[in-house]
């Protein structure tokens, strides 16, 4: 079955840097779509990054020069890098798929029939 794993989250000071991880099983991982969805305390989920088996991205206009969404399609992991971070980036994080597809336009929560158990990210000042 579908297994996505995300490790890496933790607590950051302002400005600081984490690298999230997911590691994927159960799926062709080379021929799917990926994210990164977070949700707030309070809030809705929303997504932050999304890249397809081609390497095309799309990310939220929040994170937009400060995360980059990378894969290894080799090791079957999804990366999340997260520089300079804010307070209102703390959430918790959740690694997505979308097997043997590609997505395109914004990022939709509905888009994503798998989902992991999700990685908190706290940020303080």
């Amino acid at each position: 079955q579908v297994q996505l794993v995300e490790s890496g989250g933790g607590s950051v000071q302002v400005g600081g840097s984490l690298r999230l991880s997911c590691a994927a099983s159960g799926f062709q991982y080379r021929l799917s779509s990926m994210g990164w969805y977070r949700q707030a305390p309070g809030k809705e989920r929303e997504g932050v990054a999304r890249i397809n088996k081609d390497g095309t991205s799309k990310y939220a206009d929040s994170v937009k020069g400060r995360f980059t969404i990378s894969r290894d399609n080799a090791q079957n992991t999804l990366y999340l890098q997260m520089n300079s971070l804010k307070a209102e980036d703390t959430a918790m994080y959740y690694c997505t798929a979308a097997p043997n597809t590609d997505l395109y336009g914004q990022l939709d929560v509905d888009d994503f029939p798998y989902w992991g158990q999700g990685t908190q990210v706290t940020v303080s000042s």
